[in-house]
């Protein structure tokens, strides 16, 4: 039985090791590519995000969506994300603070979604 996320450790080993996964994926690591040049910024910006959606800890700032608006992402990038998101979470923990994580991983992909297919052109309206 592989252990819960339990802590900033936990988090840190899952965020890595999911954004390895990204970089390397033919879909979404050239969305991320093109929007990341240093990784190290946002892998710490991932690490307080997922300590405060998780745990409740302060420290996160930022508005995710609006850094994710201008990208060049549809239905298909989302489901890929969840995909990888989902299967760093199973090979590494298993428990109700993971399951929680999958969870929020999905509503959040869900809502940005809806607000990309609430913009002027709809979530479609990029084509790479």
């Amino acid at each position: 039985m592989r252990a819960d996320v339990e802590n900033l450790e936990d988090i840190i080993l899952f965020v890595d090791t999911f954004y390895v996964k990204v970089q390397q994926d033919e879909l979404i690591g050239p969305v991320f590519g093109r929007a990341i040049k240093d990784w190290e910024p946002h892998l710490q910006q991932m690490y307080r995000f997922w300590n405060a959606a998780l745990f409740g800890v302060p420290g996160f700032r930022g508005s995710p969506f609006a850094k994710h608006a201008p990208l060049a992402i549809n239905a298909s990038h989302f489901e890929r994300w969840l995909i990888l998101f989902n299967a760093t979470i199973d090979d590494n923990f298993e428990g109700p603070v993971a399951s929680d994580a999958k969870k929020r991983a999905a509503l959040m992909a869900e809502m940005f979604l809806q607000r990309l297919r609430g913009m002027s052109g709809g979530a479609n309206r990029v084509i790479q």
